[in-house]
Parts: C-alpha cells; sequence; structure tokens
C-alpha cells in the first residue's frame, strides 16, 4: 500500500493510544508500520531531504495534530498518550478524521491553523472558508517545491550550456571537475584539458591533488543521444593510452545500448554524465548559479530544556 497522509494517520494513530497507556514515539511509529502492513521500502522511503523517513514525518505531524486538537497530549519528552477529549472522541467512532473534523471539533486546532494574522486581529473572522490543506507535510511540501525549483533550475541551465560556444563549454567542464576535487587546480586542470584531441579523447585531467592517477575526458555539447558507437571510440581511445579511467560528459543523453555497454565493461571504469546529471552538478557546485535566498529549518532542543 502507499504510505498513509498524516491525515490518515489521525484515527489509527489516535485508536492505538486508546489503552490510556503512555506509548514511545519510536514504538507508536513501529507499531502503526506493522499495523499499516508498510513494506521495508515504504519504512525506509525518505523525504527528499534525506534527513528523516516520509513515513517517521508523517506520524510526527499526526501527534503533532492530535495534540494541537486536546485529543493526546506529551506526557513527558518522547512519550503520548489520549487524552479525556480524545477518548471521547474514539467512543463516537467516527469513521475517519481529517483537518476538517478536528477544526469543527477542536477551537484550539482551529486558532493554531488560523493564519497568525486572523489570530493577532482584532477583527472578526471572514466568513470565506480557508485555504484547502494540504495532505503533504509541511517538511514535504517545502521539498516538493525546493525540488521544483532545482528542476526548473537545470532546465534552464541546461538551455543556457546549449546556447555557448564549444570553448565556454571546455572552461565549464574544467570548472566543475576542478571544484568536484579533480585536477589539483584550475590552472594545472587547464593545462591538460582540450590540449589533445586525438583518438576520442579531448582531454586529461588529474584524479586527484598529487597526480596519481589521471582521468581521460570526452565532452560533447550535442543535443542528440549518443551512441554506444561513441562509447566504443572512446574505450577504445582509452585502450590506446593505457587508461583505465574515463569520463564522457554530453548536454544530451544516451542510447539504452550506450548504457548498457558501460554496464559490461570490467577492466575499465567509465562514468556517463548526460544533460541532466550535468545541470544538477552545476548546482551541487555552484557553478553558473548564485544563492538567492537560505533558510534554515530549526526544531526545539529537547535537551536544553531538561533540568541537571
Amino acid at each position: 500500500m502507499a504510505i498513509p497522509t498524516f491525515e490518515e494517520l489521525f484515527l489509527p494513530l489516535l485508536r492505538l493510544m486508546e489503552d490510556e497507556k503512555e506509548h514511545p514515539r519510536y514504538e507508536v511509529v513501529r507499531t502503526l508500520a506493522n499495523q499499516l502492513q508498510l513494506n521495508d521500502a515504504e519504512r525506509k522511503s525518505l523525504l527528499p531531504s534525506g534527513q528523516q523517513t516520509v513515513f517517521d514525518n508523517r506520524v510526527g505531524w499526526a501527534r503533532t495534530g492530535l495534540i494541537k486538537a486536546g485529543m493526546m497530549e506529551s506526557s513527558r519528552r518522547g512519550v503520548m498518550r489520549i487524552t479525556q477529549r480524545g477518548k471521547d472522541i474514539l467512543k463516537e467512532n467516527p469513521p475517519v478524521i481529517d483537518i476538517d473534523f478536528l477544526k469543527q471539533r477542536s477551537p484550539e486546532f482551529l486558532e493554531w491553523r488560523s493564519p497568525q494574522s486572523l489570530k493577532n486581529s482584532r477583527e472578526p473572522e471572514p466568513r470565506e472558508p480557508l485555504p484547502p490543506v494540504t495532505k503533504q507535510t509541511p517538511e514535504e511540501a517545502l521539498d516538493a517545491a525546493y525540488q521544483e525549483l532545482r528542476s526548473k533550475l537545470a532546465d534552464d541551465l541546461l538551455k543556457r550550456v546549449h546556447d555557448c560556444d564549444p570553448t565556454f563549454f571546455e572552461k565549464l567542464v574544467i570548472e566543475l571537475l576542478v571544484k568536484m576535487g579533480y585536477g589539483g587546480s584550475r590552472q594545472d586542470a587547464g593545462t591538460h584539458l582540450g590540449k589533445s584531441g586525438d583518438g576520442g579523447i579531448d582531454g586529461i585531467i588529474n584524479e586527484d591533488r598529487l597526480g596519481l592517477d589521471v582521468v581521460y575526458i570526452q565532452a560533447k555539447r550535442w543535443q542528440s543521444d549518443v551512441s554506444v558507437r561513441e562509447i566504443r571510440d572512446f574505450v577504445g581511445a582509452l585502450e590506446g593510452k593505457g587508461a583505465t579511467k574515463g569520463i564522457f560528459i554530453t548536454t544530451s543523453s544516451y542510447t539504452k545500448e550506450a548504457r548498457d555497454y558501460i554496464s559490461r565493461l570490467t577492466a575499465k571504469k567509465v562514468v556517463l554524465i548526460d544533460g541532466e546529471h550535468l545541470a544538477n552538478l552545476m548546482i551541487d557546485f555552484d557553478i553558473g548559479v548564485s544563492i538567492v535566498s537560505s533558510y534554515n529549518i530549526k526544531r526545539i532542543d529537547s535537551d536544553y530544556f531538561e533540568e541537571d
């Protein structure tokens, strides 16, 4: 089954508390996952940030919603239990508990979900309904917005790279590889890359700052897919140089046959970087992009409030 939304977890979470006992958070997450028969992949699925599992995050926000609605309480750090209001709600045997249900049954929850400007205003609340609530948790919504912005930026970057001349593209490749730790310095990399131009090799660059090994480079600013023939030529050129490592960079894509061919290589290590991968590496290593806004997401430091 798909991982339930945080709204879909309200009712099963409250029912889990029905025994009126204290439940540690880690135990709640495990028990709910078992009850919902989540598979291993669903239990381990991470938010795009990679900092927390999707299920753990959604259980956390379901817990927060029920606490804000007065149906559960945090009896002590990392532990939760049902309240009398929660028990009364379960006695009604509701078929579903969602955001609208909590708004109707809990003035505290409605106030918490209302815009801050309405909380602080002395004017009566408008009659229009509040905007519909997303099924995503705040972290998921933030991550989704970030991924959308990043995807748009990657598309724009790739279009700009396609429009640049070959010399600029060569410079871009140098900058990226140096930022990734190859070549030692831009000057060192520049003296190697773009020099050979023979046998399917566009240049070479040190694999590390000490120059213990070299990597051969092929860079193609293409629109059409790179076929297996071009990859075979590149691998053959590596063989002619006695080299074992290579990077093939293109602004386009690779055919399935080309990728399959690379996957079968044993004596050589060749990495294929397509346009999408190239654009994302440029973003990761700040090539051709600059920071417009930065947000630090913070959470309560429970240890700070623990008395000695």
